[in-house]
């Protein structure tokens, strides 16, 4: 290969790379801009944002409060406790995503652990009718699911958002799955041979080797459970029982012309989700790269 020819070559890889990097910085900004512009919205007077057209990308600080943080967790009060609706819908959703996180990946976990290494009749049709659950919209069971609650006199509680959920899910099952099959056999034989029953290895062995695709699953479980909006609009009645996404709902209605407001609804919303990404990033990433290469 003549100098020529090489310089061609590396011109060729750096333009290639600049190109990548361009592309991937367009990229980032079409995702982070809407963040840019919810949290200076959020900071913003609302004569600054009902006078300033078009967007003011950098305002000036005397433009700026936090006004519209006070406003949120202040405007609305629950009228049989006097308290916060935001800060009560904070609370509620931690008492029902919490807990059903947790067991609901008790379960899928072995759930997963039973399809992926032990032997049984009928697994392969049962796990099969497993995946076909997936394959149906939520919505088909919702009249029917409503119903049923109804007539248990189950409505307006936390029974129908936290029991079901705790029984697992089918795409957690799934993944979990693919990872445990990946675990070798002859670690298992060995732990039999020393003693180790079923629970013995799925606790001991299982459960510790599993780690990044728990914690990745747990996290997707958790963020499905807090932006969850639909189920507790459904089911939930009472103001002292609303979720935060309920909760702030009556911002973006009653409030709509106060824009700073209902951004400063978003800002909190994110912040619980933001910041269990950004402490357990390593273990997401690693967890679904790890669960892909496994089956």
């Amino acid at each position: 290969m003549t100098d020529r020819e090489k310089v061609k070559r590396k011109i060729g890889h750096v333009a290639t790379r600049v190109l990548i990097y361009v592309i991937l910085i367009l990229a980032a900004l079409v995702i982070l801009i809407p963040f840019y512009v919810i949290i200076i919205s959020s900071l913003k007077a609302s004569h600054a944002i009902a006078t300033n057209i078009p967007f003011i990308w950098f305002p000036k600080f005397a433009d700026m409060s936090f006004r519209a943080y006070g406003n949120l967790f202040t405007s609305y009060s629950i009228i049989e406790t006097g308290k916060s609706m935001v800060l009560t819908g904070i609370q509620n959703t931690f008492i029902i995503v919490l807990p059903t996180t947790v067991v609901g990946m008790i379960a899928s976990s072995v759930s997963a652990y039973a399809f992926a290494k032990l032997r049984f009749h009928l697994k392969n049709l049962m796990f099969s009718l497993l995946l076909f659950t997936m394959m149906l919209p939520g919505i088909v069971m919702l009249i029917p699911s409503y119903i049923i609650y109804d007539y248990l006199y189950l409505t307006d509680t936390y029974f129908p958002l936290m029991v079901p959920a705790m029984f697992g899910s089918a795409a957690c099952v799934f993944f979990l799955r693919q990872f445990f099959s990946g675990i070798p056999d002859e670690l298992l034989e060995a732990a039999k041979l020393d003693g180790m029953g079923y629970f013995g290895i799925y606790w001991a062995i299982m459960l510790p080797l599993s780690l990044p695709a728990l914690f990745a699953q747990a996290i997707l479980g958790f963020v499905a459970g807090y932006n969850d909006y639909l189920a507790p609009l459904i089911y939930i009645v009472s103001e002292k029982k609303y979720t935060l996404q309920i909760a702030l709902q009556f911002f973006s209605g009653g409030n709509l012309k106060d824009l700073p407001t209902v951004m400063a609804g978003a800002v909190v919303a994110l912040i619980p989700t933001t910041l269990i990404y950004v402490l357990a990033q390593r273990y997401f990433v690693e967890g679904i790269a790890i669960t892909g290469m496994k089956g």
